[in-house]
């Protein structure tokens, strides 16, 4: 495949998205940035949000997990699907209740400042070491099968890509992307659906017969029933729960587009909607893994993880079907990158500066925003520059693993304020328990196997994690 056909087609799909937030922010204000107005139709949230809950690391890496796990990544995914409902009915009508800018103002008004700036400053940092991981696989994905040919070093590719997202995002932010997101989504689905067709063709298999095979190949195993095992059913469907819980219910990226809709009962809708079509396309990616592999085997190709898709589908699929796959990888890596970016923007505006409680004017609080969203586009560049340094193959599940980290303090500080209704002190020992919790969670995870005969924390470490935060506010908290 001809690189420099790649990369201006890459030219032409930004210049497309460009134009399209272009006229979408027109007339927009920094209320449009920071809460799309209150006025986003449910339906277009749900589709769009799609490829933001997805991105580039399940477009890449999951169809790559099938040959070691087959589909037993459907144990977190099932999981979701109960986390959503949680987030629906439990914490959503919260927020509207509330009637809250950023979800962490929930933490303010239960708690006080400090525990609320916590809250936000363990967001900031996971959506940062989460956005960016998902950013630098898709970056590095294109770096290796398009951009490397033509001499154009890593950093170069980043910086670019960096700076088309700030453009199309600095000015209308959640406004913007809730409209972005919807055509980049159906660029993603598109693709992946484009992709199973041709090689069921090729194979000349039906969808029947391709389930035999990958039956036959030991890749269809959905149940793992390992107590011992990283995988275990009930170790990664319970993840899976929390997973939902705090990296859509308690992040303010995927909630400000939610409580940007016009009223509590089309949020739920949208989020009801979401968690069905989440569980389908995972499934199809699955299933297309499945379906790489079989190609692999039957071709003598030796791709495995992370590369099998890009490499079959770069070097092994004809030209036009190839553009497709870099367009729809495009696709993948924009809703999550430009909404993180947004969200990032509006939680340090709000959350950090206060900018709300300031009597800024329109254009003094506009240089603000813009000058906020540009720091963290800089961070965004290093931050996967740092992963590049790395050189990590297989991110899916460390992503999972670093979530059950950064996520866990927030897990558990919004569910003492909501399971409790006792007080804590409004001093910085909140944020230093936070950071205990992290500690001994990492240390229990790297001690847990040695003495208990190797029995490996999965993702429910997030779970371990919020018990452990949790139980530390109960030791300083009182009866209010």
């Amino acid at each position: 495949m001809n690189p420099y056909i790649s990369i201006s087609l890459i030219i032409v799909y930004f210049v497309f998205l460009y134009f399209l937030a272009h006229i979408v922010s027109k007339n927009a204000t920094n209320e449009s940035f920071f809460t799309g107005n209150k006025n986003s139709h449910w339906l277009l949230v749900s589709f769009g949000m799609i490829g933001t809950s997805l991105s580039g690391v399940t477009f890449v890496s999951v169809p790559g997990t099938v040959a070691q796990n087959g589909f037993s990544y459907m144990q977190v995914v099932f999981g979701y699907v109960v986390g959503y409902i949680v987030i629906a009915f439990v914490l959503t009508p919260l927020y509207y209740k509330l009637k809250v800018v950023s979800i962490y103002n929930y933490l303010q008004i239960r708690f006080g400042t400090i525990a609320y700036k916590s809250g936000a400053i363990f967001f900031i940092i996971s959506r940062t070491v989460g956005a960016t991981g998902r950013l630098y696989l898709v970056i590095n994905v294109l770096q290796v099968f398009v951009v490397e040919a033509i001499g154009i070093p890593f950093w170069a590719t980043t910086l670019v890509i960096i700076g088309m997202i700030l453009l199309y995002t600095f000015r209308g932010g959640v406004k913007t992307i809730v409209y972005t997101d919807v055509l980049q989504t159906s660029f993603m689905l598109g693709g992946l659906i484009f992709c199973i067709f041709f090689l069921l063709k090729v194979l000349n298999i039906s969808v029947y017969e391709s389930f035999l095979q990958l039956a036959d190949a030991n890749y269809t195993f959905l149940y793992n029933d390992d107590v011992n095992s990283e995988k275990y059913f009930w170790k990664e469907f319970i993840g899976g729960v929390f997973i939902a819980i705090a990296m859509t219910g308690l992040d303010q990226e995927m909630m400000q587009k939610n409580i940007s809709v016009k009223n509590l009962h089309d949020t739920q809708k949208n989020i009801m909607l979401l968690s069905i079509i989440i569980v389908c396309v995972n499934f199809l990616f699955l299933f297309l893994g499945g379906l790489l592999y079989i190609y692999a085997k039957q071709n003598g190709l030796p791709f495995m993880g992370d590369d099998i898709f890009p490499s079959v589908a770069i070097y092994h699929f004809p030209a036009f079907l190839s553009f497709i796959f870099i367009i729809a990888l495009i696709s993948a890596l924009f809703p999550s990158a430009d909404g993180a970016l947004t969200a990032l923007t509006s939680s340090f505006c709000v959350d950090i500066l206060e900018v709300h409680k300031k009597k800024y004017s329109e254009s003094l609080l506009s240089k603000q925003r813009v000058r906020v969203h540009f720091i963290f586009a800089c961070i965004f560049f290093l931050a996967v520059l740092f992963f590049k340094w790395m050189n990590d193959k297989s991110i899916v599940y460390k992503i999972l693993v670093l979530a059950g980290y950064t996520y866990g303090p927030l897990l558990g500080l919004f569910s003492f304020g909501i399971l409790t209704k006792r007080s804590i002190p409004n001093t910085y020992i909140v944020p230093f328990f936070c950071m205990v919790s992290v500690v001994f969670s990492y240390f229990l995870n790297i001690l847990i196997p040695i003495f208990t005969n190797g029995f490996h924390i999965g993702i429910e470490l997030l779970i371990l994690n919020g018990i452990i935060t949790f139980l530390l506010l109960f030791v300083i908290s009182k009866k209010k």
